[in-house]
């Protein structure tokens, strides 16, 4: 237990934030722009080096949940946000089509539509046998959809929190752990930092588990898979397409940001 003089000692901030990623910058930008004396902790060397990175970027309205609409819905409705608050970083320069798999698939062609039709986002049918091979799909539909450069946003952070002094972020911190002292979380790093604060958030996508783990908290019930994201260069046929096969022997490759090469 730290002493009461030593916990005196110990800067305290009015929020500690877990996590450099997209939330985690969010979150200290806008706590930051009220006043507010800000600490971002982050285990990498870097910001928006994994959850906010590592994945196809998509920013969606939920055509991927086709067994859960009230996700839909709420996904369509966060599009609009999302796009209209970084518009600076969005790709939508290409054609996302949608397709349902003919084979070992838990939707199909008519369920899809009548989905997005219930969900109220916009799907227009095509000929499935336009871009995939007889039989392959039973039903394809053009969509909107488009993807972020997270290299761009995450430039766009650090431009603006740099531009705010009240903002301290922190790199290669490994947390040890997190103790509840008197009125304060305090926050220990294994190189001996100390970093108190009256409000601790969990930024760590990825690591929410570890986190949670540390403060004694029940971790949430989650199977963890391995996803490879291959990113490749195209023809100039598919440089203008973003396809998406649902269910069954499933792919995606739509292009990366701005980046000018597709993820697969």
């Amino acid at each position: 237990m730290k002493s009461a003089e030593n916990l005196k000692m110990c800067k305290r901030y009015d929020r500690i934030i877990i996590g450099a990623g997209l939330y985690g910058l969010y979150s200290a930008l806008y706590c930051g722009s009220r006043g507010e004396s800000v600490l971002v902790l982050e285990c990498d060397s870097s910001p928006f080096g994994r959850a906010t990175y590592v994945n196809q970027a998509r920013v969606h309205q939920g055509y991927h949940y086709p067994r859960s609409i009230s996700t839909a819905v709420k996904s369509a409705g966060y599009f609009e946000r999302f796009y209209q608050d970084f518009h600076f970083c969005i790709n939508r320069e290409f054609e996302k089509v949608y397709a349902t798999s003919a084979c070992y698939s838990w939707s199909n062609g008519e369920q899809f539509k009548k989905f997005c039709e219930a969900a109220g986002i916009p799907c227009e049918e095509l000929r499935a046998e336009k871009f995939f091979k007889d039989g392959m799909c039973d039903g394809a539909f053009l969509t909107r959809e488009y993807t972020y450069d997270a290299m761009i946003l995450r430039d766009y952070y650090l431009d603006k929190t740099a531009q705010l002094k009240n903002i301290t972020i922190k790199y290669g911190i490994e947390i040890a752990t997190i103790e509840n002292v008197q009125d304060a979380d305090l926050v220990r790093d294994t190189e001996g930092g100390e970093y108190r604060t009256g409000f601790l958030l969990n930024a760590a996508y990825a690591g929410a588990n570890q986190i949670l783990d540390l403060l004694g908290y029940e971790k949430f019930r989650i199977k963890y898979e391995l996803c490879e994201i291959i990113l490749c260069d195209v023809n100039d046929v598919l440089k203008n397409y973003g396809f998406t096969v649902m269910d069954g022997p499933f792919f995606s490759i739509m292009p990366f940001g701005k980046t000018g090469v597709h993820s697969l």
